[in-house]
């Protein structure tokens, strides 16, 4: 769960204003039959769809979570609070308050609040591709490929002039320590494009208990004393992180007004204590860039 609030990401901290749940059931429940459904649908008509429910908790149309208020004008649309059922009467209820009759869905269609939720999706799971060398060789006829070769040596020389002008008031000591810092920042980064360049759609790296998360930089990295213990008292270890891709999709892409992140990181019990019946917070870790460090679009 995340704020989509700009404002909520400075100074939160590690952790930002983000907070992850754990709830797992068993191979054999109540809910979910014990083997997958086929990939294929049976031959046939297609089933038709359920009936509309009758009961059921009532759920804010705004937000989905439990209903207790009412619209007292049409008395079908559920609201957690005044806050959202004053937003969704702005938002379009004021026109179709009370305009169809019974049985009617469109009465209760719920509304989309692009302001604050972000947009659903479905997530497909398959297994990473094995990692091969990129070749980035230039082909000798490719003259759009000299012309950008040539242009980058141009920046890159004015670069190192002005740079080189600003590192000769540092003392040795100083220009030493800071490149070793910028290579192994720069190989950490790299990287890191490397896994995003390989899987460019991937948004979810999962990888429970096995290699640890790939990171954006070498800065703000958690240690072992960083990560508390579950409250069952077993240890939390990786198990996945949601790359900066996912982003693009949440469609909050104004750089400097919507919320960023260079890679999240979460942690869970390494026991999976916790019955059926209840989520368990569980621990999650925000990496940003480092200064320079931006990933291309």
């Amino acid at each position: 769960f995340a704020c989509r609030g700009p404002a909520c990401y400075r100074g939160s901290g590690p952790r930002g204003p983000f907070r992850v749940f754990r709830n797992q059931l068993p191979r054999r429940n109540d809910t979910y039959p014990e083997e997958p459904p086929a990939e294929e649908p049976p031959p046939g008509p297609a089933p038709a769809p359920p009936a509309r429910l009758s009961g059921g908790a009532a759920l804010c149309r705004v937000c989905g979570c439990p209903g207790p208020r009412c619209c007292g004008r049409c008395r079908r649309a559920a609201y957690c609070g005044p806050e959202h059922q004053a937003l969704d009467w702005r938002r379009g209820h004021r026109r179709s308050c009370g305009q169809s009759p019974d049985g009617d869905d469109s009465a209760d269609a719920i509304p989309e609040h692009n302001e604050f939720l972000f947009p659903e999706y479905e997530i497909l799971i398959e297994p990473e591709e094995p990692e091969f060398p990129d070749d980035n060789t230039v082909d000798p006829g490719d003259e759009q490929g000299a012309v950008d070769t040539s242009k980058d040596t141009k920046e890159k020389e004015e670069l190192g002039a002005t740079g080189s002008a600003a590192l000769q008031s540092l003392d040795e000591e100083t220009l030493e320590a800071l490149a070793k810092r910028e290579t192994e920042e720069d190989k950490i980064f790299q990287k890191f494009k490397e896994k995003v360049a390989a899987e460019p759609e991937q948004i979810i790296r999962y990888c429970r208990g096995g290699e640890g998360p790939v990171w954006v930089s070498g800065e703000n990295r958690p240690e072992e004393k960083d990560i508390p213990n579950c409250l069952c008292g077993a240890k939390r270890i990786f198990e996945f992180q949601i790359m900066p891709q996912l982003l693009n999709h949440l469609q909050v892409d104004s750089l400097g007004e919507s919320i960023d992140w260079g890679t999240l990181v979460v942690y869970t019990c390494a026991d999976n204590c916790g019955g059926a019946n209840q989520y368990l917070e569980e621990f999650i870790w925000k990496q940003d860039y480092s200064v320079g460090h931006v990933l291309p679009s």
